[in-house]
């Protein structure tokens, strides 16, 4: 296998609860450092990475909408959460070496820049890693859907999803142990299937723009440089064959 990175533009999409290490809530130092580690690798490989974290490790939207609080309400709370998390995440990068910058959907000119989407592409072209907050900027979005559209306004060649497990699999493997495990899936297998990796939205965008997307556990220490050539254990779902 060609020891060359497969993709030379990425989106990494992380969820606020990789950020948790083995707490129950909030950010982990550890898991950061080691995050921050394995995209520092990447970066010295010459591929441009952007980053776009949720924050359901600070607060969750739909959570506290089903709680009775008003859901846009709700979800631009969850915005600012994504928002803490990137400005963590820019601190473990800068402190292992590697050019950030934050970029927020939602105004926030004291902390970070706002999204421009010219901007942003000129600084990955620098090689400084753009982390991207606030989510959308509009409520009713998830943070995958973001993601999604992002990597594509981006120009990536690829949306790799960070996880905490291997791939993706027909139920949890965490709770079901006889789940199957998939090598390759197509975007229509996601949804018909129903598979827990993104939702619908971030999906159907990635197949209308044929993004691959590139699913991996970010807790394994390289696995995001071995995902970039083409190593190691992941699931990759794009068009059919």
């Amino acid at each position: 296998m060609s020891k060359n990175p497969v993709y030379q533009r990425v989106m990494l999409k992380l969820s606020g609860e990789a950020l948790m290490g083995r707490r129950d809530y909030g950010l982990d130092t550890d898991t950061l450092r080691t995050i921050a580690q394995d995209i520092r690798d990447v970066v010295a490989m010459g591929v441009e990475v952007c980053v776009v974290i949720g924050g359901g490790n600070i607060f969750r939207g739909v959570s506290a909408a089903s709680a009775g609080m008003e859901r846009a309400q709700a979800d631009y709370m969850g915005m600012l959460a994504t928002v803490m998390n990137a400005l963590a995440v820019q601190a473990a990068l800068e402190k292992a070496g590697v050019q950030t910058r934050v970029q927020s959907a939602i105004p926030m000119a004291s902390i970070c820049e706002p999204y421009i989407r010219r901007r942003a592409i000129r600084h990955m072209e620098k090689g400084r890693v753009v982390v991207f907050g606030g989510g959308t900027g509009n409520p009713f979005f998830t943070t995958d859907t973001a993601a999604a559209l992002r990597a594509t306004e981006m120009g990536c060649d690829a949306l790799l999803k960070g996880t905490q497990v291997d791939g993706v699999y027909s139920a949890d493997p965490r709770k079901v142990p006889g789940a199957t495990r998939y090598d390759e899936l197509t975007y229509l297998d996601v949804l018909a299937q129903d598979l827990a990796v993104m939702d619908a939205a971030a999906i159907s965008l990635a197949r209308e723009n044929h993004l691959p997307i590139l699913v991996f556990n970010i807790h394994a220490p390289g696995a995001f440089a071995q995902v970039m050539r083409g190593e190691g254990l992941f699931t990759k779902i794009v068009e059919p064959k």
